[in-house]
């Protein structure tokens, strides 16, 4: 065949393949020393500074180090704006991105490889006290969340069992879930 010829006929296609992505990784090793670290000393703590400015009705900014401010709003038929998440969906927001980063990182440190990772949550939330301006005469434990319902749709390089462990493991050990979960102590009072 002349080398004309050869240039008109079809390409030989190779077979297709199928590629398979793969979330972006976190630093295994530096994961590894962070973990060790918390072993040789369990009491190890860090402090959390947020400060939050309201900017009239109820709509609020709160400056976390030198990001953007998360904005805050509540829903029109609570006398906000709309223009932003509500407190409660901020919490659950929180909830979703502490269980997102534990799930990664067990994952990490089982070297599965996650391919998808996605969490839906909802929670059931009430204010007949309205905000303790004049509603309903109510007691801490019947206020804010009553429910909370997470979903999490997950894939990657193991079992279906071995991804539920992941996110059970994830789960249990959540700084944000057990600390909804569990009574901690909490002061509040003017500034100086």
């Amino acid at each position: 065949m002349s080398a004309l010829a050869e240039a008109a006929a079809p390409a030989k296609s190779a077979a297709p393949q199928t590629v398979k992505t793969y979330l972006r990784p976190i630093d295994r090793d530096g994961l590894l020393k962070f973990a060790a670290a918390g072993r040789a000393d369990p009491s190890r703590r860090g402090t959390n500074k947020v400060h939050t400015v309201m900017q009239g009705q109820y709509r609020s900014w709160s400056y976390v180090g030198i990001h953007n401010p998360v904005v805050v709003d509540e829903p029109l038929h609570l006398f906000g704006e709309n223009t932003a998440p509500a407190p409660g969906e901020i919490v659950l927001s929180a909830l979703g991105g502490c269980l997102g980063v534990g799930i990664t990182a067990v994952a990490t440190q089982r070297q599965v490889k996650l391919s998808k990772l996605e969490i839906f949550l909802e929670g059931d939330i009430g204010n007949p006290a309205a905000w303790g301006a004049d509603g309903a005469e109510m007691q801490p434990p019947q206020m804010g969340f009553q429910e909370i319902r997470v979903k999490v749709l997950i894939e990657g390089e193991a079992t279906r069992d071995e991804l539920d462990d992941i996110v059970s493991h994830a789960n249990y050990y959540s700084p944000v879930a057990n600390s909804m979960r569990n009574p901690i102590p909490f002061s509040i009072g003017l500034a100086d």
